[in-house]
């Protein structure tokens, strides 16, 4: 039976990605079109050898000119096929989330075969960021589907949807930035935009219009978990601390003291609020400074006032292009870290870059500790939590590296 799409004919190159299962063709790959269509639709893709490779959404603005869809040429691509993806993304989550279901990442784009779409849970909340026309065009059939499959198969009423589309890569697929309510089904739109969360045992007040992202980092749920393990009795520097998880996470260990640290005053202040709802104030301190400046003055002034130093920046690189730079910063803070660190001290250390990939980071870090002069015993590394999937084939899904060594 023919085709109804469009078909975009593409290099062997883009062929053989599309058959190891990764769901993007560049704007570069594609040699030849056949039939007309509008940014947003639905695309057959072709090989030179005319064999088909699946079928996605195009958007001629966007350097990533068809995301994939789907390679079963039975599939239709109408509001059922999309509240399946749903379905099967949800009971996923379910199912490797378990009691943590009511705070996770509901969907995760490309890994769940919904290109460009981030679906956070804060309890009757979902925070949404959607960067790809095709999404974007048809967000009404996916919310219908998220609300009405939570509440149907999972007992979950939701009270609102919150968009947070402010990211700049947004323009480049040739749509508007910005945030807001969704309306319709009825959702509230009318909230303070903070929701009650519990994460490991820990209460958290979340931010979900002006915090960063989504207001919460859920990526990072079991890896505070770890960190947490060997806290108790502990001095902690919790670098870059946000809202403050990982430093709560090590003093409700029993940590002796936690000095939580950010650049940002409002997340400094959030975190405050946080320790305060966990009654763990006591024996938490809060410090604004820059990353840099302050394990520079730490280690010029050879105070060696922790033996654990937890180490969680923003990513320092978000494309090739920069990856050098980030390498050299990534290599500096850990550095002075380890030299900072007495003999048996103990450090966790993390990157939420893409392209800083685990061999570089491992590279990076090797190269730190010969520097600093000491040598790293590994007690865990780790990536993000289960609901943020790696999908085999698509090594954009890949991004957060987790390391926990004794300094040795």
């Amino acid at each position: 039976m023919p085709r109804e799409y469009p078909r975009l004919t593409v290099t062997p190159k883009a062929e053989r990605a599309a058959r190891a299962g990764h769901p993007w063709v560049y704007g570069e790959e594609v040699t030849a079109v056949s039939g007309a269509y509008q940014n947003g639709e639905i695309v057959d893709v072709y090989s030179q050898k005319d064999r088909w490779l699946g079928a996605g959404f195009v958007n001629d603005h966007s350097k990533i000119r068809v995301r994939l869809l789907s390679r079963n040429t039975n599939d239709r691509f109408d509001e059922a096929f999309f509240a399946r993806r749903v379905s099967y993304a949800l009971a996923y989550r379910k199912a490797v989330m378990g009691e943590d279901f009511a705070c996770c990442r509901l969907i995760f784009g490309e890994a769940d075969g919904l290109p460009g779409l981030t679906v956070d849970r804060f309890e009757d909340v979902l925070v949404t960021e959607v960067l790809c026309l095709g999404i974007e065009q048809r967000k009404e059939w996916i919310y219908r589907a998220l609300v009405e499959t939570l509440r149907q198969e999972y007992g979950v009423t939701v009270h609102a949807i919150y968009e947070r589309n402010e990211a700049a890569i947004r323009l480049k697929e040739g749509l508007p930035t910005g945030k807001g309510f969704v309306n319709g089904f009825g959702l509230a739109n009318d909230l303070n935009g903070h929701v009650l969360i519990t994460e490991n045992g820990i209460r958290y007040d979340v931010d979900y219009i002006n915090g960063q992202k989504t207001g919460f980092f859920l990526d990072q749920k079991y890896n505070r978990l770890a960190a947490a393990k060997i806290a108790k009795g502990r001095t902690v520097l919790d670098c870059c601390t946000h809202t403050g998880a990982f430093a709560l996470n090590a003093a409700k260990a029993g940590a002796k003291k936690v000095c939580a640290v950010d650049i940002s005053a409002d997340a400094l202040t959030q975190a405050r609020r946080n320790a305060d709802l966990n009654g763990l104030e006591a024996n938490m301190e809060f410090r604004r400074a820059d990353l840099f400046e302050l394990l520079t003055a730490l280690d010029n002034s050879r105070e060696r006032a922790y033996d654990y130093i937890i180490l969680d920046p923003p990513a320092f690189t978000k494309s090739s292009a920069t990856v050098k730079s980030a390498y050299r910063g990534y290599k500096e803070i850990n550095k002075r870290a380890m030299h900072l660190l007495p003999r048996g001290g103990y450090l966790a250390t993390c990157s939420c870059s893409h392209f800083m990939t685990d061999e570089l980071f491992r590279q990076m870090l090797a190269e730190a500790a010969q520097e600093a002069g000491v040598s790293l015993k590994q007690i865990e590394g780790r990536r993000q939590a289960p609901d943020h999937p790696i999908l085999w084939g698509v090594p954009e899904t890949e991004y957060l590296k987790f390391y926990l060594f004794q300094i040795v």
